[in-house]
């Protein structure tokens, strides 16, 4: 009943961007019966409370983020370390799930499949990756915030490596930096996102600004 009431309140705080609804229903749908989970690169967000998890631990490299999450509480537990040595912090078979919204993109192509192994070895159960679909600009807000883009990640090359993909925040085109929306008023191009997105982009995830990927492991 707790993680229903606070999904509803989730979804009120979605603003003028209805998309965003549909990306924390996808993430609640990755997240069935994990009730342990390693977020990685985790900032400040308030996602897996909003969730309903009942243990979230967050690992997170930049200390101002750290901090102001512990401050929050947005986790259970914390652990600051650089996201391309979790496999130095946490054991094989951990946690029920591990995710990474919006990380996987901040690292090179190497570094990135090597985040993709050390999650699915820590991982009893699901990984989860939430990310821009292919190569998208963006540069840092602040010096040493970790924000530039360094890799993109398409679909394809996801369901390669055993991932389910699903398209989110409706058609690339219209969207850039931060998935924020290229053109205003915010409220009318959020709904033809959200169409775009219902009628096309959820299949089609090439063309959708971001993926969802998911994959389903084999341990008990």
């Amino acid at each position: 009943m707790r993680g229903k009431l606070e999904l509803i309140s989730l979804l009120a705080r979605t603003g003028s961007d209805p998309n965003q609804i549909l990306v924390k229903l996808g993430l609640r749908e990755a997240l069935l019966n994990c009730d342990s989970v390693l977020d990685v690169g985790s900032g400040v967000a308030h996602t897996l409370r909003q969730l309903g998890v009942k243990h979230a631990v967050g690992a997170e490299g930049y200390l101002p983020s750290l901090e102001k999450a512990r401050s929050q509480k947005t986790h259970d537990d914390y652990v600051q370390c650089d996201v391309r040595d979790i496999s130095k912090h946490f054991q094989a078979g951990q946690f029920d799930a591990c995710m990474a919204l919006d990380v996987i993109e901040h690292l090179t192509k190497a570094d990135g499949m090597k985040l993709i192994a050390d999650m699915e070895r820590i991982a009893r159960k699901r990984v989860v990756f939430f990310t821009p679909c292919g190569f998208l600009s963006q540069g840092n807000t602040e010096k040493g915030d970790l924000q530039t883009h360094l890799s993109g990640w398409e679909p394809a090359e996801m369901e390669k490596l055993g991932y389910r993909v699903i398209g989110l925040l409706g058609p690339k085109k219209l969207r850039g930096e931060y998935h924020r929306l290229k053109r205003r008023p915010d409220v009318f191009w959020g709904l033809v996102s959200l169409a775009g997105q219902i009628f096309w982009s959820k299949r089609h995830p090439q063309d959708a600004a971001a993926i969802l990927c998911v994959k389903e492991m084999s341990k008990s």
